[in-house]
C-alpha cells in the first residue's frame, strides 16, 4: 500500500463526528422533534366553543384529540367519551348527550370527548396514548353493545377485516387475528405513539391537504400554493356537522328496523369487552371516577331469539360491572321513533336519555356530587 493510499479516509464521508458531537446532534434532533409541535400549537388557533366535538373529518387526527383533551381538562368538570353515539352522528352538537346534559344543568359542565367509529379496542389505545390528560375527573364512559353483535365486529375472525382506527389497537399483544398489517407498519404505528412530530404531520395532512401528502396534493391542485393552504385557523372547529341528509337518516332508520341478523358474543369470550374492561382500569388508575353507560340499544329491531340473546348479554354486562363495583346505568330501550338506526338516538332521544341519567341515583351520587368519596 502506498503512502498516499494509507491516508485515504475509511469512508466516503467528508465530515465525521466525534462522540461529543454525536451527543450534541442527538440533542438538537430531539429538540426539533418536540419544539416544532409546541411552536405549531402557538401558531394554530384552537378555540372550541360550547358543546364542542371533534370535527367529523378529523376523526383520525389523534394529535388534535390529545390537544382537545388538554384544553378540556382546564374547562370542564365531567368528560363524556365513547363512539359515535356519544359524538352524536345524526344530531347537532348541542343536541348530543353531553349537549342535552349541559342544557339541564344550564352550564357547560360536560365535555364531549366522543370520536366517530371508536370501538372499545381502539378506545383503549386512544385513551392510553392520546388521552393522558383525562385524569382526576368524573368520566361517563359509554359502552355500545353493537361492537359485540357478531364475532366479526368483536374482531375474532381470522379472515382480514378492515375496521375503524387500526392505528389505535394493540399492534402485537394481545393479538388481533383479523388485523393483517405488515410488521413494518406496526412498528411505525408503535413509534409514533411516543413521538409527537409524526402525529403533527398527520394532523397537517388531514386538516389542510385532504389527507394527502404534499406531492399528491399538488397534482390534484396544480395551480395552488401549498403554503397558502396552511391557514392555521382550523375552520372545521366552528362547523356544526350533522352526518346524513334527512332522507338518508330516514332510510337508515327504515333499514335498521329490518335488521335482526345479530349473533351476539358473550362477555366471557369477547375481545371488545376485555378491551373495555382494561379501559375502565386505565381511567381508574389515573384517578378518574368512572360511570359506565350501557346502550341504550335499539331493541325494537331485534327478533325473538336475537332479543333474548341481547337481554342475556345486557344482564351479564350489568352483573360484571356490579361485581367490580363500577357505577353504571343500563337504561331501557328508548321508544322506537327516537332511534335513527340500531344505536343512534334522535335529538329527542338524547334529551330523554339525559333526563333518565339525572333521575338515576347512582349517576347523581358518583358523577354530579362533587363531594364524592
Amino acid at each position: 500500500m502506498s503512502e498516499n493510499n494509507a491516508t485515504v479516509p475509511f469512508s466516503s464521508n467528508s465530515i465525521r463526528l466525534s462522540v461529543g458531537q454525536w451527543i450534541i446532534a442527538g440533542i438538537v434532533c430531539l429538540a426539533f422533534l418536540y419544539l416544532i409541535p409546541a411552536l405549531w400549537e402557538q401558531s394554530e388557533q384552537f378555540s372550541p366553543g360550547p358543546d364542542f366535538r371533534m370535527p367529523y373529518e378529523l376523526s383520525n387526527d389523534y394529535w388534535l384529540y390529545r390537544r382537545y383533551c388538554r384544553w378540556a381538562d382546564s374547562q370542564h368538570e365531567i368528560f363524556v367519551t365513547g363512539d359515535s353515539v356519544i359524538w352524536g352522528h345524526f344530531v347537532s352538537r348541542n343536541n348530543t348527550l353531553s349537549g342535552q346534559l349541559n342544557k339541564i344543568t344550564e352550564h357547560d359542565m360536560f365535555a364531549n370527548l366522543g370520536l366517530d367509529g371508536i370501538h372499545p379496542a381502539a378506545m383503549e389505545g386512544l385513551l392510553h396514548y392520546y388521552g393522558k390528560n383525562i385524569s382526576n375527573k368524573n368520566v361517563i364512559l359509554h359502552f355500545n353493545p353493537l361492537w359485540m353483535s357478531s364475532p366479526k365486529q368483536d374482531l375474532q375472525g381470522d379472515k382480514e377485516f378492515i375496521f375503524n382506527h387500526p392505528k389505535l389497537v394493540s399492534q402485537f399483544t394481545p393479538k388481533i387475528p383479523c388485523y393483517k398489517a405488515p410488521f413494518s407498519a406496526r412498528i411505525s404505528t408503535v413509534l409514533r405513539r411516543y413521538i409527537v412530530l409524526p402525529n403533527l404531520i398527520t394532523h397537517i395532512k388531514i386538516t389542510y391537504f385532504q389527507s394527502m401528502d404534499i406531492p399528491t396534493w399538488t397534482i390534484e391542485h396544480p395551480y395552488e400554493n401549498p403554503l397558502k393552504a396552511v391557514t392555521f385557523n382550523l375552520p372545521e372547529v366552528a362547523k356544526d356537522e350533522i352526518q346524513g341528509t334527512r332522507d338518508e337518516r330516514r332510510q337508515t332508520r327504515d333499514e335498521g328496523r329490518r335488521d335482526d341478523s345479530y349473533q351476539w358474543v358473550i362477555p366471557k369470550t369477547s375481545f371488545q369487552w376485555s378491551c373495555f374492561q382494561r379501559t375502565i382500569q386505565l381511567l381508574q388508575k389515573r384517578g378518574n371516577r368512572v360511570f359506565v353507560l350501557v346502550g341504550p340499544f335499539n331493541e325494537h329491531i331485534l327478533n325473538g331469539a336475537s332479543l333474548e340473546a341481547y337481554q342475556n348479554l345486557k344482564d351479564d354486562i350489568e352483573l360484571r360491572l356490579a361485581t367490580n363495583n363500577i357505577d353504571y346505568y343500563a337504561p331501557p330501550a328508548l321508544p322506537a321513533e327516537l332511534y335513527v338506526d340500531a344505536s343512534h338516538p334522535t335529538s329527542e332521544g338524547y334529551a330523554l336519555l339525559a333526563q333518565q341519567l339525572f333521575a338515576n341515583e347512582s349517576f347523581k351520587t358518583s358523577i354530579l356530587n362533587p363531594g364524592r368519596d
